[in-house]
C-alpha cells in the first residue's frame, strides 16, 4: 500500500498562489484556474501528497468558476471541517495526508449524482492523465476513471 504523506519538498517548489492556497487556506480567482475546463481523462491528486482526491469520471460544469467533483475517488482522503470565515459556515475540504486545502463542499450538486458539489482549487491539485496513470503509480484507480476521448 502506498504511503502518503506532506511532502517538504513538493511544498518548497510550489508556485506562490499554489502555496497561498494549499498551505495558507486561500482561494484562487474563479475562472481562472488551470484545471477548471480540463476535460482529459485521468485522476486529480493533492498537489502536496500525492494523495488520489477525485476522477475525472465525476468532475461536471457547475458554472461556479472553480473544479466541481459530485464525490472524492477514495473518501478517506478527504477531511471535512466547519470553516466559519467570511460570515457564513461552510465546510473546508482538506487532504488527510498533505493537510491541503483543497476548497468546499456543498449540497448543490447534480441531484442525480448524490447532490454534492466539491468545488475544488485548481491550485490544491495536480492532474495525472489516464495514459500516466500506471507509470505514476495509480493503476489501481484505472477503473474508476472513464475513456473520455
Amino acid at each position: 500500500m502506498v504511503k502518503y504523506e506532506r511532502n517538504p519538498d513538493a511544498i518548497a517548489t510550489l508556485s506562490d498562489e499554489e502555496f497561498w492556497v494549499t498551505q495558507k487556506s486561500g482561494t484562487e480567482r474563479p475562472g481562472t484556474g488551470k484545471l477548471l475546463h480540463n476535460k482529459e481523462p485521468g485522476i486529480y491528486v493533492d498537489i502536496v501528497s500525492g494523495e488520489p482526491l477525485f476522477a475525472s469520471t465525476d468532475k461536471f460544469e457547475s458554472g461556479c468558476g472553480w473544479p466541481s467533483f459530485t464525490k472524492p475517488i477514495e473518501t478517506d482522503h478527504i477531511i471535512e471541517v466547519s470553516d466559519t470565515s467570511l460570515g457564513m459556515t461552510r465546510t473546508e475540504v482538506r487532504s488527510r495526508y498533505g493537510d491541503s486545502h483543497l476548497g468546499h463542499v456543498f449540497t448543490d450538486g447534480p441531484s442525480n449524482r448524490g447532490g454534492l458539489r466539491y468545488c475544488i482549487n485548481s491550485a490544491s491539485l495536480r492532474f495525472i492523465c489516464r495514459t500516466d496513470m500506471v507509470e505514476e503509480g495509480y493503476a489501481v484507480y484505472l477503473d474508476q476513471v472513464e475513456d473520455m476521448v
